[in-house]
């Protein structure tokens, strides 16, 4: 008999949101998970609101802090099984902390908290309740990601020398928080958003690309955080120099003010044998490069082990894609494979059973907890005229 589908709940993400919807479509997309409740609004009114005219049915909630304790007293099958938190970055830390407390996992949009010591408590919380917890860095979702990551781990490139990861957008170019485009007002906004704008929002994709795919962490760095339009609280161009920990060094950057730009996330990985080129916006393929060969371009679904270059594969790997090469998966379908690793976890959880939320198949606590360190080592290189600072 088929496993009966996992119940999900929704914190966050009504009146317009943008990013609960790609979850949405993650979490149906495999017939093995189901959206059943939300608190959609922190204003209970529009909260049921929403929940009614929500287009299919769903058990609505006024607030989420009634959702997780009226959810939390159902026998397991009827409760959800997991909470999926969508509010902006302010609203994380709570939900999260009461989930843990409850015993619900927890997948949580990025970045983790707005402070070092919310992060701090959080991962302490899920250490000791010893839950799953996820974290949404999309990219880590394609499997071009997990190839790369195969690669350069597997020491194919010789030692990494130099990392250029990078997350560029033009969105932010003007004033687009006067133009009542809600992602945008909660972003630049201290209260909300944290020490960061675009640091905060995009710059930790570009950490996590990194750490992800070459097992590095970054040791020290040096930062620029720069506002170039008039009027606005926080960053929105980002930079920083790092030291990384196996001597290597390599730059983490992001732009929200690059006109002409949309959701340009790539990697550039220099090792003493070769390089690797991976972008977002061009996500089937990824690109080796080798002293003296022409370039080698592996496409999604279309690898064969032995080649020349790529040694045995991992068959876990290549049985991961589930269309032919050619036929382009895409940001929702990484948003996918993220739910369904994250899902595997959350059974096991439920039965009792040992599970492994390691981040390598989608970041966790831990992930979300550096990242929060690597903007506020940020921040405080910045207050110290971009000097070194430690992570």
């Amino acid at each position: 008999m088929s496993p009966r589908p996992l119940n999900v709940g929704l914190i966050g993400g009504g009146a317009g949101a943008f990013i609960v919807h790609p979850h949405e479509r993650a979490i149906h997309f495999d017939g093995t998970r189901r959206v059943v409740a939300a608190a959609l609004h922190p204003d209970s009114k529009v909260a049921l609101r929403e929940a009614e005219n929500w287009p299919y049915p769903l058990r609505g909630y006024p607030s989420y802090a009634e959702m997780i304790a009226a959810e939390a007293k159902k026998p397991v099958g009827e409760r959800v099984d997991y909470m999926v938190i969508v509010t902006p970055n302010h609203v994380h830390f709570d939900p999260a902390m009461k989930c843990i407390d409850a015993g619900i996992p927890v997948f949580c949009e990025k970045p983790l908290t707005t402070t070092l010591d919310e992060a701090d408590r959080l991962a302490v919380a899920v250490q000791r309740r010893k839950i799953p917890f996820g974290v949404a860095h999309t990219y880590l979702g394609h499997w071009t990601s997990r190839l790369a990551r195969f690669i350069v781990r597997s020491g194919l490139l010789g030692e990494v020398r130099w990392v250029d990861a990078y997350y560029l957008q033009g969105w932010l170019a003007g004033r687009t928080e006067d133009q009542g485009v809600v992602q945008a007002e909660w972003r630049v906004d201290p209260q909300r958003a944290g020490a960061s704008c675009c640091g905060g929002d995009i710059a930790t994709h570009a950490l996590m690309q990194l750490r992800y795919v070459t097992g590095l962490e970054i040791k020290r760095l040096r930062a620029h955080l720069e506002t170039f339009v008039s009027g606005r609280q926080l960053d929105d161009h980002f930079t920083t120099y790092c030291e990384l920990s196996n001597g290597g060094r390599g730059l983490v950057r992001a732009s929200q003010i690059a006109i002409g730009h949309k959701n340009d996330l790539g990697i550039e990985v220099n090792g003493t044998q070769g390089s690797l080129v991976w972008v977002q916006e061009d996500s089937e393929k990824l690109i080796i490069r080798l002293p003296n060969q022409p370039d080698r371009t592996y496409w999604r679904g279309a690898v064969t082990a032995n080649d020349g270059f790529l040694p045995d594969v991992p068959a876990e790997l290549l049985a991961e894609p589930n269309i032919p090469a050619g036929h382009a998966e895409a940001f929702h379908d990484a948003f996918a494979r993220l739910h369904r690793c994250f899902e595997q976890d959350v059974r096991a959880y439920l039965e009792g059973q040992p599970f492994h939320c390691d981040g390598s198949k989608y970041a966790n606590v831990q992930d979300g907890r550096t990242g929060i360190a690597f903007i506020d080592a940020a921040v405080r290189s910045q207050q110290k005229d971009g000097a070194w600072v430690e992570m």
